[in-house]
């Protein structure tokens, strides 16, 4: 395979693991899904840059989603495991490497898979 259609795969699996948490927490309307679309568009310019990050941009990806979700309307994802204190959102880690997990820092536990969120 070529290095842009490992590009082109690595970013569709990208918007759709992003696509299947927003959707998992009833958060993915039209203005939300434009927002993975804008990070998508920027991360591929991203990657055309430094090839070697391909496996990163899930995680790049969600964590730009939340980022824009902050400024916009909010914390996403809320952690559901800790049911007392102020809500918080879910991290992604690692920040910069291969399959990038939701995780409660503040229990320090693993919720899902980027894209694996229950609903």
């Amino acid at each position: 395979m070529n290095d842009a259609h490992v590009l082109e795969q690595a970013l569709h699996a990208a918007r759709a693991l992003v696509l299947a948490d927003l959707a998992a927490r009833d958060v993915a309307d039209a203005t939300v899904v434009s927002l993975v679309e804008d990070s998508v568009t920027h991360r591929r310019w991203w990657v055309e840059q430094w090839p070697e990050g391909v496996e990163y941009v899930a995680g790049l990806v969600a964590q730009d989603v939340q980022d824009a979700l902050l400024e916009r309307y909010g914390r996403w994802p809320l952690c559901p495991v800790c049911d007392v204190g102020d809500p918080h959102a879910l991290e992604v880690e690692p920040e910069l490497g291969p399959d990038p997990h939701w995780v409660c820092g503040k229990a320090g536990v693993i919720v899902a898979r980027v894209g694996g969120l229950p609903r």
